[in-house]
């Protein structure tokens, strides 16, 4: 039976305040001029949403957000790139979460109101809508501080529903990478670390040994790598993807559109390869304006992207 959606993202929807500049701020009262500021989408699986949602995918998101302008904000952006909102829930008395980035264009430092995104609980989950797609993505594991205790309940769930699998645990705060990781990964079906990640949750001396690790466990494991493209391994496969030279402006949420390239390679049925270097192209694309999805391409602009690189070669 075909389903409604290709995707459930479920997870984070909260804004980013990007500024950006070459300064460093100083504590005293000490005011600084920066270059520029942009409100935009933030939180690492509204990020891949919409970057699925762009590459031509039907999306659905069930998460939550506060009563206020900036949860109005981010509906609208939702709406706007035809995904269905459906599923998020509105809170009354807890604001929406809000993320300060200083970006220097490779780089970026953060700062993090959590708001509605670690109040998100498993009963704020609605099957009747999740369970219409084909496949659940989650981001933001360590920061889904409600839901985290039962994401193996809602992974195994995903699965008796009949969906595939994908996580993107994004970095943890506490740099303690434990919180049930183990037990989340058992029902698991494509990873999405980057090499930091990988090495923290793998449990290995460098990020190569931790994606060994990793794919022992998990079906499909893909490590984003920044400037050194990606490498993904499915049992005893091992492939490598080159980076795509692009004019760099944001790197904000370039894993997540990375994310949504990689599912869609593999919601298409595609080889390891191809999805993995179409998964590279897309997060390049992403990095060529300020904010996770004003730059993100469509399925043509990424094809496109692709082949290009792929000629240069």
């Amino acid at each position: 039976m075909r389903k409604e959606f290709d995707v459930v993202a479920v997870g984070d929807l909260n804004a980013d305040l990007i500024l950006a500049g070459d300064v460093t701020p100083v504590f005293g009262q000490v005011e600084k001029v920066i270059d520029d500021a942009t409100l935009t989408m933030g939180g690492s699986t509204s990020i891949f949403a919409c970057g699925a949602a762009r590459l031509g995918l039907r999306v659905a998101f069930v998460g939550k957000v506060g009563r206020d302008p900036i949860g109005d904000f981010l509906l609208d952006v939702l709406v706007s790139r035809g995904i269905d909102v459906a599923g998020v829930r509105r809170d009354e008395q807890i604001k929406t979460g809000l993320t300060t980035i200083l970006s220097r264009g490779v780089d970026r430092a953060m700062l993090t109101y959590l708001g509605t995104l670690g109040v998100l609980a498993y009963d704020d989950v609605d099957w009747s809508i999740a369970a219409r797609a084909r496949h659940l993505h989650l981001g933001s594991y360590y920061m889904l501080d409600a839901l985290r205790p039962a994401i193996p309940q809602l992974f195994a769930e995903a699965h008796a529903h009949g969906l595939t699998v994908s996580l993107d645990t994004n970095y943890d705060p506490t740099e303690q990478w434990d919180g049930g990781i183990d037990a989340a990964l058992a029902n698991v079906d494509i990873f999405l670390p980057n090499e930091t990640e990988a090495k923290a949750i793998g449990r290995g001396a460098t990020w190569e040994a931790g994606l060994a690790h990793l794919a022992a466990r998990v079906p499909i494991v893909a490590v984003k790598r920044g400037g050194d493209g990606a490498t993904a391994q499915r049992g005893e496969e091992l492939v490598t993807a080159p980076p795509i030279p692009v004019h760099v402006v944001d790197t904000t949420g370039a894993g997540d559109s990375f994310n949504a390239g990689f599912v869609y390679g593999h919601l298409a049925g595609w080889s390891l390869a191809r999805t993995l270097a179409f998964a590279v192209a897309c997060g390049s694309a992403s990095t060529r304006a300020a904010g996770g999805i004003e730059s993100q391409p469509t399925l043509a602009e990424a094809l496109v992207l692709l082949e290009q690189s792929q000629m240069a070669r």
